[in-house]
């Protein structure tokens, strides 16, 4: 983690921010007191999540399938009569 002053910073932004793309860690301070942390970003996936990661790891209970209890299905839907 290297820690800079405002007026570094200012005065060669784009180089920090290199460094910052690169995985390193700023603390920017004003008089060498530390008042923020600037530090990557995580990557966005470039891929999409595969489907069934957890497959086989719980099983589903058969009442789970079963209806609600009116009084439930009154909490959600409210009293349609």
């Amino acid at each position: 983690m290297k820690e800079i002053n405002i007026h570094e910073a200012k005065s060669d932004l784009s180089k920090h921010l290199r460094a910052v793309e690169n995985g390193e860690t700023l603390v920017i301070c004003r008089r060498n007191v530390p008042i923020a942390e600037l530090r990557p970003i995580a990557r966005r996936r470039s891929e999409p999540r595969p489907i069934g990661l957890a497959k086989g790891t719980f099983d589903i209970p058969r009442e789970f399938f079963d209806p609600l209890p009116e009084d439930l299905l009154v909490a959600f839907e409210g009293d349609s009569q």
